[in-house]
């Protein structure tokens, strides 16, 4: 069947909009392998994969802005769709409100509707003060956000979003899953592409995508459920065949058994990140479910239930007992009248990964330029390896940039051997510690790397990292766009090097992964307001939770009223606030969405949960920066 869009408002409203069977080639290589994808109206619908994974391809079939070679696109067509591509599609010499005034025009908004829609969706944004810069002067998740309101200002009835969220910080991300939330709130059809876990849970459907196949889909409950055989977790990786289908997470390692496999231990519960793990792994290594079919699972329905919460890890490292390799003792720095980092004291020990958290702005950027002795401290001491920061000091330092400090002309074998001669061998008998180049790359190792996917390039920079034995791992944002698996394999290599001595420092904005890390420092407005494990800086900090089958009308009336709400596949979420004050917004005088309550049987039921560790962090950088809040987003 060829592809088809429909093209009148309306069209398949009913059961929503989607694909069938695509089928998509580039030069050769799969893209698209009998994908199909239901974008019910009302909800969000996430699809998860690495770079490569074919995501951006299925939301471009979506779109129309490609054709499949075969198979059905249902649509409501280029006027009633809002389409946010990978790279923001905007302009960055035009001011924020000429962006929107353009795109207004294009879709035929009049200009009276333009004017109070640009107007609404940008002070809901947080970017009312920023209308008159230019586009290209926005921070990452200023931009992001915009990208989102260009694609919502038609109010379309299908939305698609090509990974809305990946490198963008945790308040900025609270900021686009508020305007994603009512976008499906007010009935239109959501979809996104996304890398991260924690936004697929948000989600109320997920499909998961490798190499242009799908692996699994349902809810994120039902992907739990139904994955197939077990897991083992144990303190060290099991030998012999048992290691091929193990992958490290935080200290502990965790095992595959397929289904009928002995298992030498009590299995341990799995959550999300476990079973699209188990997903990849499973494809990858040829197991399979009993039969020898390909390893995917679709379930038939839709049950419910909340979310999963990430499992902690406490730090046992016994070196974190000793001398730091990198500290500052209550540093400043000032550019100008402006003050990025404020008395800050942190420090990192060999044997310890230190999770470095904060919103774009907090000062993470000047205190890690700090530390490897890029720019000067106004006041207060740095140290690195035990004196100042120099370049004897620099050349014990693993580093990988956001933008990876590759040569993308080289091969990954040749940027290898390049970071080797400037920092030459160092075979002392001081450092006798066993060298941690292997990163996962076999052949591709004579490959230039800038035809690499994403998760090989990082691969390829983890390597160059390595090459020369160092002391100190400085990684910035180390697994942004990266699927489940190689990420896990990624903080396996971070694993190994600090299980021979060295110690980490790792910047990122995915707050999964704080699993990983012995100890968070989270920054906000230039200060440290919380550094320990996450366990601690969670604490007994507790949201609302709000469970009703008729979610969106609960949620607008929330958010009316200003208060901070989240959505968790159809559950709402609302740090920082008591039931009482939920209830009584949610009791006022007979809304619509309460129909067939009794006083016995009411719409609604609100409960106290234990908050995640980004909830407790949307906390944190209100309390630092109280004016900085916007009704309906917490953050």
């Amino acid at each position: 069947m060829t592809a088809a869009q429909a093209g009148s408002r309306g069209a398949h409203a009913e059961d929503g909009w989607g694909a069938t069977a695509l089928r998509l080639r580039y030069a050769g290589a799969v893209a698209l392998h009998d994908v199909s994808l239901a974008v019910p109206p009302g909800q969000v619908t996430a699809v998860v994969g690495g770079d490569g994974a074919g995501k951006s391809s299925l939301l471009r079939c979506l779109a129309g802005a490609i054709r499949p070679d075969s198979g059905e696109v249902r649509g409501p067509g280029p006027l009633h769709t809002g389409y946010l591509p990978a790279s923001s599609g905007l302009y960055p010499d035009l001011t924020v409100t000429e962006n929107l005034q353009f795109r207004a025009r294009g879709y035929g908004v009049a200009e009276t509707a333009a004017r109070e829609r640009i107007a609404m969706l940008t002070e809901r944004a947080g970017l009312a003060a920023a209308r008159d810069r230019l586009v290209g002067e926005l921070s990452g998740g200023m931009r992001q956000k915009l990208g989102v309101i260009a694609a919502l200002l038609h109010e379309p009835d299908l939305v698609i979003l090509d990974e809305p969220s990946t490198g963008v910080d945790p308040v900025s991300r609270s900021g686009l899953w508020s305007l994603i939330a009512s976008a499906a709130a007010s009935g239109a059809a959501v979809v996104l592409a996304t890398t991260y876990l924690d936004d697929a849970q948000r989600a109320a459907w997920v499909l998961v995508l490798d190499a242009g196949r799908q692996i699994a889909a349902g809810t994120p409950e039902q992907i739990v459920a139904a994955m197939p055989g077990a897991i083992v977790e144990t303190a060290t990786r099991p030998a012999g065949a048992d290691s091929a289908r193990s992958w490290r997470r935080g200290a502990r390692w965790r095992t595959w058994y397929p289904p009928g496999t002995p298992l030498p231990d009590a299995q341990t519960a799995a959550d999300l990140q476990d079973a699209v793990t188990v997903a990849a792994l499973a494809r990858e290594t040829g197991s399979s479910v009993p039969g020898g079919e390909e390893p995917s699972w679709v379930p038939d329905s839709y049950p419910s239930g909340g979310t999963n919460s990430a499992r902690m890890k406490p730090s046992t490292s016994p070196l974190a007992r000793t001398a730091p390799l990198a500290e500052t003792d209550h540093v400043t720095c000032r550019f100008g009248r402006v003050t990025a980092v404020r008395d800050v004291s942190v420090e990192v020990r060999p044997g310890e990964v230190v999770g470095l958290i904060g919103a774009n702005g907090a000062g993470k950027t000047s205190l890690i330029r700090m530390l490897i002795g890029l720019i000067p401290a106004t006041s207060g001491q740095v140290r690195l390896l035990g004196e100042a920061p120099s370049r004897g000091t620099r050349r014990r330092l693993g580093y990988v940039p956001q933008g990876l400090g590759l040569y993308e002309d080289l091969t990954a074998a040749e940027n290898l051997a390049f970071a080797s001669a400037v920092f030459g061998t160092r075979a002392t008998a001081s450092h006798q510690r066993p060298r941690r180049r292997s990163v996962g790359l076999g052949r591709e190792r004579g490959i230039p790397v800038g035809e690499l996917p994403v998760g090989l390039q990082r691969r390829a920079a983890f390597a160059q990292a390595l090459a020369h034995d160092p002391d100190l791992l400085i990684l910035d944002e180390p697994t942004s766009g990266v699927d489940p698996l190689g990420r896990a394999r990624l903080w396996q290599t971070i694993g190994d090097a600090i299980s021979a001595g060295a110690g980490a420092l790792v910047s990122t904005h995915y707050l999964e992964e704080a699993t990983e890390c012995d100890r968070l420092i989270i920054m906000a407005d230039g200060e440290v307001v919380a550094d320990g494990t996450a366990a601690t800086i969670i604490g007994d900090t507790k949201v609302t939770v709000v469970e009703t089958a008729r979610w969106a009308a609960a949620f607008t009336r929330l958010e009316q009223a200003g208060l901070p709400v989240a959505l968790a596949g159809r559950t709402l979420r609302l740090p920082g606030v008591t039931p009482a004050e939920v209830r009584e917004v949610l009791s006022g005088p007979a809304p619509a969405w309460q129909d067939g309550a009794t006083a016995t049987a009411p719409a609604y039921r609100i409960s106290i949960a234990p908050a995640t560790l980004e909830e407790r962090f949307f906390e944190l950088a209100s309390a630092a920066r109280p004016a900085q809040r916007q009704p309906g987003v917490p953050a």
